[in-house]
């Protein structure tokens, strides 16, 4: 029987959607071990996803079977994903979500997940991700679909200094997939708005009410707000396009 970690991703916060999740993967295999990687993700929002599974994946075991439900086209005939690497296993909507992730690696298939019959339209999580991370877990490969050759893309567009923002997260930080260039200050264009703000190395170096940019975990630039929540001055998403001069 198969260790290997179940990874969850999804949008549908601390509810009963996630917790049913693992009710299933719990009731076709009693010794799974599944950790939550997040389920804050903003409804929908694939742009999100894609950007924290591709920088966190890496912090997991080989082996880790990852089961992403970022799924605005559940119902559809967009595809069930089930995608082996020389290292992980990923399971997904094919809508982009992995599209960056698996750039990075190497990929030994991708199959279709067959959608069941009696499948709710509206929740796959349950229905089909879930049940496929369960099998995966146990070694079962049985019934995983055909292979297929090509998934979509979702390129988290960077040129020089225009990017996206790609998260939000709980501080209210407006997180980039910008890197910084060593600079004091910086012009940044959001919106409609053009700010010039101040680099700071950390947060307590930040003046009260200021925004500012520092370096965050995944090595890009992020807006804060000292000791507050940025994304109540700026109102912005993830998705929004940025420039940062």
């Amino acid at each position: 029987m198969s260790d290997d970690m179940i990874v969850l991703l999804t949008d549908f916060g601390w509810s009963d959607y996630a917790g049913v999740m693992k009710g299933i993967i719990y009731t076709i295999n009693p010794n799974a071990r599944i950790v939550d990687l997040c389920h804050d993700i903003a409804p929908q929002s694939i742009i999100e996803a894609a950007w924290i599974l591709k920088n966190n994946y890496k912090y997991f075991p080989k082996g880790s079977i990852f089961c992403c439900v970022v799924d605005p086209g559940v119902g559809t005939d967009r595809k069930a994903l089930s995608v082996t690497t020389a290292d992980y296993r990923f399971i997904a909507p094919d809508n982009g979500l992995l599209y960056e992730t698996l750039r990075e690696q190497t990929v030994i298939e991708t199959r279709r997940i067959p959608t069941p019959a009696d499948a709710g339209r509206t929740f796959h999580g349950r229905d089909v991700f879930a049940r496929a991370a369960a099998q995966i877990s146990l070694g079962s490969f049985d019934g995983l679909g055909d292979r297929i050759d090509t998934i979509r893309r979702l390129d988290l567009y960077r040129s020089e200094n225009e990017g996206l923002v790609v998260r939000i997260d709980r501080f209210g930080n407006i997180i980039t997939n910008l890197p910084g260039r060593g600079r004091d200050t910086y012009t940044v264009e959001i919106g409609r708005r053009k700010l010039r703000l101040q680099f700071y190395p950390d947060y307590e170096s930040a003046k009260p009410d200021e925004l500012f940019l520092i370096k965050g975990s995944c090595g890009t630039l992020e807006i804060s707000l000292k000791d507050a929540d940025a994304n109540k001055k700026l109102h912005t998403k993830a998705g929004t396009s940025i420039k940062i001069s």
